[in-house]
């Protein structure tokens, strides 16, 4: 299987990376971000991007794809409406609108968020926002879409969240992660579920298209 992933540098990214890595069917993997992540591994292939509204001058390198992992994601918090939105969704339909025409056969996994928002017209911004994105993602020709819907996620094997706020919450809370993990599936998961997850739904399929927490533990 031949990965794309977007966000490889993210606390998501580097938990599916890392599962990428380790999996036996997984042939090659290209890493697509603003910045490298620095690692070194046989299949492991990275491009650095600077528009992502604009893919055009790398498309030759986007077919052959069986999967793609898309985490680029940031949180709303402070963050001025528009350019929120545009991270977040217009980011990810100008790169899905390419790859839904260069693999109709790929499968392609959205990270999203839980509360996001299906109907788009909640009081919430960020769940309003993810809906819509989610929603369009749905309708282009892949082969399969998926979105994710993980609440809070434990960062495993020394992965870190860029974001200050959720570094500091997760060095509070350490102690008390894997208890919770164990006690509230519904509301917990780690990176390497999420990635082993991906990966497992990419070969096999998935049960729905919308997985919230407790489905992406199940899987």
């Amino acid at each position: 299987m031949n990965v794309l992933l977007f966000g490889a540098t993210g606390m998501v990214g580097q938990g599916v990376l890392r599962e990428c890595l380790l999996d036996p069917d997984v042939r090659s993997v290209l890493s697509i971000g603003r910045s490298a992540t620095g690692q070194q591994h046989p299949k492991l292939r990275e491009l650095v991007h600077k528009d992502f509204l604009d893919f055009s001058a790398i498309e030759s390198d986007l077919s052959g794809f069986d999967a793609c992992f898309f985490c680029l994601g940031v949180s709303s918090v402070g963050m001025p409406e528009a350019l929120y939105e545009r991270i977040t969704s217009d980011f990810t339909l100008a790169a899905a609108r390419v790859l839904a025409r260069l693999n109709p056969g790929m499968t392609f996994i959205y990270v999203s968020g839980m509360g996001t928002d299906s109907s788009e017209r909640g009081r919430t911004r960020w769940a309003r926002v993810k809906g819509r994105t989610e929603n369009a993602l749905l309708r282009l020709p892949f082969k399969a879409a998926y979105m994710f819907r993980p609440a809070a996620i434990v960062p495993l094997h020394g992965i870190k969240s860029k974001t200050k706020f959720i570094q500091v919450s997760y060095a509070l809370l350490g102690p008390l992660l894997p208890w919770l993990y164990r006690s509230f599936p519904k509301y917990v998961t780690t990176t390497e579920q999420v990635g082993q997850a991906m990966l497992k739904i990419a070969k096999q399929g998935g049960p729905k298209p919308v997985l919230e927490n407790s489905d992406i533990n199940e899987v």
